[in-house]
């Protein structure tokens, strides 16, 4: 069954509920989900905006790549998710960021995520899950892509309780 790890954040309302909801949800299609810290970053892209609540999921599947990106865009409009502009504020946003070593570049899917290396609010998470787990682009660990980003594209200041 293939291993597959999302990354979740949020930054309007109740940001943990919508997180917790999302968990609960994905469940319903996923099995043996285990959750990485939550962290609390800076927005990045549109910067005016409140702080996310980032974590990470990992947990396998039976669903193809497809299917599991249909699935996710449902949770999303399930828990509320209002569709605003590109990198604004969000009830939830769930993305896939790898689905086993596979890497799909299709339209509108792309695994490994596109920007997740970039970002430490991704990475963090991920590392707290499975710091060796080996980039299929880069074939770099997820400790290593964290390790090398500059302290300028660092956006992570807490770590929640």
């Amino acid at each position: 069954m293939p291993v597959i790890y999302l990354a979740l954040g949020s930054n309007v309302g109740d940001s943990n509920t919508y997180i917790n909801e999302s968990i609960q949800l994905l469940k319903n299609r996923l099995t043996d989900t285990k959750e990485a810290p939550r962290y609390t970053s800076k927005a990045v892209g549109y910067t005016d905006q409140a702080d996310f609540i980032n974590t990470a999921i990992r947990a396998n599947t039976n669903l193809s790549p497809k299917e599991l990106l249909d699935f996710v865009k449902s949770v999303e409009e399930k828990v509320g998710r209002i569709k605003r502009f590109r990198w604004g504020p969000r009830e939830i946003d769930v993305d896939i960021i790898f689905y086993d070593d596979q890497i799909i570049n299709e339209t509108g899917l792309h695994i490994p995520h596109a920007r997740f290396s970039e970002r430490d609010f991704v990475l963090k998470p991920l590392r707290d899950l499975a710091p060796n787990f080996v980039d299929p682009r880069s074939k770099q660990t997820v400790k290593a892509l964290l390790d090398k980003l500059p302290p300028s594209e660092l956006s992570i200041y807490r770590a929640m309780a």
